[in-house]
This record gives C-alpha cells, sequence and structure tokens, in this order.
C-alpha cells in the first residue's frame, strides 16, 4: 500500500499535513506545489488500497481527479475550507468540510485530532491570517507571548523545541521578507479598494499572500489585491475582502477562473488582457 499526502504549498495546508503525521508517523510521498497551484490531484498515481490525504485543496478544482481515484479503488481523506462543489457520495472517501470565516484546514485536523499537535494548528491559523483563531489555541496551550511571536513568524521543529525555531526562522526570513512590497507604489488606492502589482522577482513569488495578508490586516475597511507576474502572458492573483467584512472575494475571482475563500481568493492565471477590467471589477465590488 501506498500513502500520498496532498496539501497546499502554504503554511496552513502544510500544518495539516504535519499534524496528520505526527500523529501517524507512516512513510507517504509529499504532492504540493507553490500557492495558488492547487490542481494537484492529478498528480497522484494512486491504485486500489492506497491512500491519500488531502489538505486545503480546494475540492472544486480537484473534482475530476478525486473522482478517478475513488473509482480505482483508493482510500482519501479530505480536510479543507475552500469551495467545494458537489461531493462525491462515496464510501472511500472521508470529508471535513466547512466554509466557515474562522476555520482553516489546520483547524479541520485539530479538530479531528482532538488537539493532539496544537501548536502545529496554530501556525497554519496564523499563516492562513486568522490571528484570533491562533490566539485561542495558544490560550488553550498556555503559550507565553515569546513562543506565539516564534509561531507567528513561520514553521519550525515539530518538538516544539523554541531554539531550533530561532534559528529556522531566521533562516527563513533571509530571503522571504515582504518589506520590499512595501515600497511599491499601489496600481490602485481609495478609501474602498488597493491593488499592488509586485515585480517579477524571486522573493515575489514566496511572499505574495504574506504581502496580501499584511495589508489587510493594517487596513481592516479595505480590499486589497496583490498580482505577480506568473508569465509574458499572464498574473497569479491574491485577493482578500475586507476584514470588517469578510465576504465576496471568491465570488469575484470565480469570475476570472480563480477560487478560494469568501475571505481571502485568488486566480491561478489571470490573462493580461484581462488586468484592467480585473481592476475595475474589484475596485467596484460589494463587500460583506
Amino acid at each position: 500500500m501506498q500513502r500520498f499526502d496532498v496539501c497546499n504549498g502554504d503554511a496552513d495546508g502544510l500544518c495539516a499535513v504535519v499534524q496528520w503525521r505526527l500523529h501517524d508517523p507512516s512513510p507517504a510521498t509529499l504532492v504540493t506545489g507553490l500557492k495558488r497551484d492547487i490542481a494537484l490531484l492529478d498528480r497522484v498515481q494512486a491504485s486500489a488500497g492506497d491512500e491519500v490525504l488531502v489538505c486545503d485543496v480546494a475540492m472544486q478544482r480537484n473534482a475530476q481527479a478525486l473522482r478517478r481515484l475513488l473509482e480505482l479503488g483508493a482510500r482519501v481523506r479530505y480536510f479543507d475550507h475552500h469551495a467545494q462543489g458537489e461531493v462525491p457520495q462515496h464510501p472511500l472517501l472521508e470529508a471535513h468540510l466547512d466554509l466557515g470565516a474562522e476555520v482553516c484546514s489546520s483547524v479541520l485536523m485539530d479538530r479531528y485530532l482532538q488537539g493532539e499537535h496544537r501548536a502545529w494548528a496554530a501556525v497554519g491559523a496564523y499563516g492562513d491570517n486568522l490571528a484570533p483563531v491562533a490566539d485561542r489555541l495558544c490560550d488553550d496551550l498556555k503559550l507565553g507571548a515569546e513562543q506565539r511571536a516564534w509561531l507567528l513568524a513561520g514553521l519550525a521543529g515539530s518538538t516544539a523545541d523554541w531554539n531550533f525555531v530561532a534559528q529556522s526562522v531566521r533562516f527563513a526570513q533571509q530571503d522571504s521578507s515582504p518589506d520590499a512590497g512595501r515600497h511599491i507604489a499601489p496600481r490602485r488606492l481609495d478609501a474602498h479598494a488597493s491593488v499592488l502589482l509586485l515585480p517579477d522577482a524571486a522573493w515575489s513569488r514566496r511572499v505574495i499572500g504574506v504581502v496580501a495578508n499584511e495589508l489587510a490586516n493594517a487596513n481592516p475597511q479595505r480590499a486589497h489585491a496583490v498580482l505577480k507576474p506568473r508569465d509574458v502572458h499572464g498574473w497569479v492573483v491574491s485577493v482578500r475582502a475586507p476584514l470588517a467584512a469578510p465576504q465576496g472575494a471568491d465570488a469575484l475571482c470565480q469570475r476570472f477562473g480563480g477560487a478560494g475563500r469568501a475571505a481571502a481568493a485568488g486566480i491561478d492565471h489571470l490573462p493580461a488582457a484581462d488586468v484592467d477590467r480585473f481592476i475595475e471589477e474589484f475596485a467596484a465590488a460589494s463587500w460583506g
């Protein structure tokens, strides 16, 4: 029997998988990708009797591949909080889905495991910009301010060795800081919306979601869109609805072939010819 761990390549998806593998330390093949690289189940070559764990990957975007795996006889456990579409009714599918505004995949895994590795759920929640949820998880763990600061800063060792955490965070921050994004003039900025176009650079490919979250936290009354070049023909887009009215990001992105949640969504490939139309519709969107 083979095992496959499939997850979005951000803190939430990775931390959900980490919780499961600490619970069940069986060898597994990891299938993941960069942020917004979410059509991942196509890459899984499973057979009858194999086990597939899926975390933080939109079922709606992977529906056909999911049905293929189930028909082949693979058992699939699915933890996700994105748009799901029609959920297959199949005896080999165990689905844990919740589209609530205060839920992420790491929280769903934490619920399933009854808090067995809650520190990792907190890291995932912080990474998904759910700071109040993560704070409550830290309260349950009775973590102090210094320990919470390390959880906020980034992924680290599963043993809660805080010295190792510090070393890991310093290494990660050397080349993944969103600071450079703060010096870029917005393409559009008003009381209701901001649009930021990042350059085609190594740092921008890693921090687009972090930049979007920082903007949302700093300006909770405003919606935010952050774009970075995907190739010469288009852009990747990360959208945050206003924190004061966290609804509508998914509906907007779906009009351009994207997906996500009501509060945070994105577009994997926005054609260059559609950028101006996207910005106009984003600026005119109603939130809440």
